[in-house]
């Protein structure tokens, strides 16, 4: 029987109205680090003044050593039959490395004091919480080339306004603005029917359609806006009469909620001229069946009071769901960076780019097999990026290109070969490997794919033809298209993944690299629940160049951090359709309102104005970079002495500098051994003296002995603030 004790758990806290503030930790009367299983705690004095501190508490039973705990903030959604259960929604919560930790061995005391939430251990970390049983929807209000205006409104007199809007974007002056607010609406029996006009005044401001959430609680479901803009960026709670939509600007609304497909959206319309409080214009609804596959475009009706049609709405929309996997509370790494890991040396794709256009940079192991990743980590690469996608019965898998080339001989033309280009997505991983060697054939692959095949180099990079054959290709681990999870189990740990989520995007001419071909929720799930399940003590960063496979990535998990990749003003690349991905600034902002750990610029948009850096670092943004302009090694030495967090690279094995070929991850570890080593030396030798101690007391022969079995200082406190390392980052002591 474990031993316990009554323990009061007390903590000072600003919240907002219907927050409560919960406690949660290792023990089972602690929810065992679960989410859904926190306590929540009391408020001690209901009265509070608006944004001022609060303290709450709760006395609980726990073990009479070990205890860890962490607080957060949450918002406590009470079962409702038929809908849903308890469900603990995460706003913030507690995110220093080490968490909270009593004394082992005391009892309470008798007026504990209040611990301030985020701030222990001499560090303050506050994270936003992430999807565990509710979801996301963002709408998002951009201008497009390939996309009609996100407002367009039809009558003369609307369109003079629109004109308007355009000179404030050009700094004229004018005299009116639209803005949009938008309202999440339950879909039940109880909606209140529409509010009569009256009047029949089509401007009328006593109009308002957001009196539609007349029973529905102020804070839930939480709809909260930003604009890309220097100092809009953050989610914030939308104004009465909503926020100003420009053109030009980018405005992401999103709302948290329980079951977006029993939800639709109130979109309300006003125009302010000067002074004067808005009018009301009109309305959208945002239909659940207006979200298909939970990511798209739809274009909706603007209907005035009298429904009468008076303009269309174009909303981009995403759909987040929450995963069945990754409720842990126990750490979390998605803003974590240690200050000593700067300059990284990563590993592109592994030892390098193996098919690229300068021979002199093309390593001689094939990109994102194996073999390459661990050559990397053999010759001291502190990271290695590779590309993951799905394979067609959903397989993580690494492979760069969307397409494999596949040789085919010609029937009369026995000598010469035609390239076959065959989306990933459309092989199973069975097809996939067996187009590593014809010996590897099995039942199930179809033979109008294989049966031409040149059988010497069966499979191809788009970029290889006329390439000569790889050294070892024929040994497993240099075959194409390992798994994931290989990856994961066969690469020494203390070498970092920088995991690169392939996923289509819209070219700026409106082509896509590829037809989408997966429900985005699902393909992240998969991807993120194998890592989950296989990192073991692995630093890993997840990155892609999608902000919304970003965002999706950062909201559906809590353990690992994501960057953005961007490559901003090139002359190298075609420019993409999202603005966000158009320069180093917009991906600043964008990293910022995601809330995600940094930025991956291309080189050559830092290399023509190198201050860029130093705008992420102001934001806190950790900044890493590549391109074929890091394939030089005193470019690498001017990107590491401009603070680079890490730049990624070709060749590893020729241009890394160390001058010992290891990982900074393998150097901590061994270091951290080394001093947990000395801890236990240190501590068998104070035990050693005070046996010696006690034994010279007990005979009467030493005095001072027996002063020191009396120890001095003064009282300890019942809270010690740190714990010892979580075992999935050991090594790391600092926030």
């Amino acid at each position: 029987m474990i031993e316990s004790r009554e323990w009061v758990f007390r903590v000072s806290c600003c919240v907002d109205p219907e927050e409560t503030v919960c406690v949660v930790g290792n023990s089972e009367s602690l929810g065992a680090w679960q989410s859904q299983h926190m306590v929540p705690l009391t408020r001690e004095h209901p009265v509070v003044e608006e944004g001022g501190e609060s303290v709450w508490s709760t006395c609980l039973q726990v073990p009479l050593t070990g205890v860890e705990y962490r607080y957060c903030v949450c918002i406590v959604l009470e079962p409702r039959p038929g809908l849903h259960e308890r469900t603990l929604v995460i706003r913030r919560w507690e995110t220093n490395l080490l968490p909270r930790r009593l004394r082992d061995g005391v009892t309470c005391p008798a007026d504990p004091q209040a611990e301030k939430f985020g701030s222990f251990g001499g560090y303050e970390r506050v994270d936003q919480g992430w999807l565990v049983k509710d979801s996301v929807v963002q709408l998002r209000l951009c201008s497009s080339a390939l996309y009609n205006d996100p407002v367009m409104l039809f009558k003369k007199k609307y369109q003079d306004k629109k004109f308007s809007l355009q000179n404030v974007r050009l700094g004229v002056d004018c005299a009116s603005v639209v803005r949009v607010k938008v309202t999440p609406v339950e879909l039940d029996a109880s909606t209140p029917q529409e509010p009569s006009v009256n009047g029949g005044i089509e401007e009328s401001t006593d109009f308002d359609l957001s009196n539609l959430r007349l029973n529905t609680k102020p804070i839930w479901p939480i709809m909260e806006v930003a604009v890309m803009k220097e100092d809009a960026c953050e989610f914030k709670t939308q104004e009465q009469f909503g926020v100003v939509c420009n053109n030009g600007d980018y405005v992401v609304f999103q709302c948290r909620m329980l079951m977006p497909e029993s939800n639709m959206f109130l979109c309300d319309f006003y125009v302010e001229e000067g002074d004067e409080i808005p009018k009301y214009l009109g309305c959208s609804y945002i239909l659940p069946s207006n979200l298909k596959e939970n990511y798209g475009v739809a274009t909706l009706p603007i209907t005035s009071p009298k429904h009468a049609p008076v303009g269309q709405l174009t909303v981009h929309y995403m759909v987040v769901c929450p995963m069945d996997y990754g409720g842990d509370m126990s750490v979390s790494y998605a803003r974590h960076w240690k200050d000593s890991w700067k300059g990284l040396e990563v590993g592109h794709r592994g030892a390098g780019n193996s098919y690229h256009s300068e021979p002199k940079s093309c390593a001689n192991i094939r990109e994102n097999t194996v073999a390459s990743l661990k050559y990397a980590a053999e010759k001291g690469a502190d990271m290695v990026e590779f590309d993951v996608q799905l394979s067609k019965d959903l397989v993580p898998v690494i492979y760069h290109d969307f397409h494999a080339c596949i040789a085919l001989k010609r029937k009369k033309e026995q000598d010469k070969t035609d390239l076959l280009e065959i989306p990933i997505k459309d092989l199973t991983l069975q097809q996939l490997q067996a187009l590593k060697d014809v010996r590897h054939l099995t039942e199930g692959v179809p033979g109008d794919i294989l049966s031409y095949c040149d059988q010497e180099d069966l499979v191809y990079h788009k970029k290889e033809k006329g390439l000569s054959k790889f050294q070892d290709e024929d040994f497993e681990d240099h075959q194409p298209f390992p798994t994931l999870q290989k990856a994961l189990e066969v690469v020494p740990h203390t070498c970092g993944f920088n995991v690169e989520v392939k996923w289509t995007m819209q070219m700026r001419d409106g082509t896509y690299e590829l037809q989408h071909p997966f429900e985005l929720n699902h393909f992240l799930d998969l991807i993120i629940k194998m890592i989950l399940e296989h990192s073991d003590k692995r630093k890993i960063v997840f990155s892609c160049f999608h902000p919304d496979i970003c965002t999706m990535l950062r909201l559906k998990q809590n353990r690992y951090p994501v960057m953005f990749l961007t490559q901003g003003v090139s002359e190298v690349w075609p420019p993409y359709e999202d603005q966000r991905t158009n320069s180093v600034q917009q991906a600043i902002l964008y990293a910022v309102n995601a809330d995600i750990l940094g930025i991956n610029v291309h080189t050559e948009d830092l290399m023509r104005d190198p201050s860029q850096i130093t705008a992420a670092m102001e934001h806190n943004l950790i900044v890493f970079c590549w391109g074929d302009h890091n394939n030089d090694q005193e470019n690498i030495k001017f990107l590491k002495k401009v603070g680079l967090h890490g730049i990624i690279y070709d060749k590893i094995d020729v241009y890394n500098t160390k001058d010992k070929k290891e990982s900074i991850f393998l150097c901590e570890e061994r270091a951290a051994a080394d001093e947990l080593v000395r801890g236990e030396e240190e501590k068998k030798k104070e035990e050693e003296e005070e046996v010696a101690a006690a034994a010279a007391a007990a005979a009467n022969l030493a005095p001072s002995a027996a002063r020191v079995m009396q120890g001095g200082g003064g009282e300890r406190s019942a809270y010690t603030g740190v714990c010892p390392l979580p075992t999935s980052f050991t090594g790391i002591l600092s926030n």
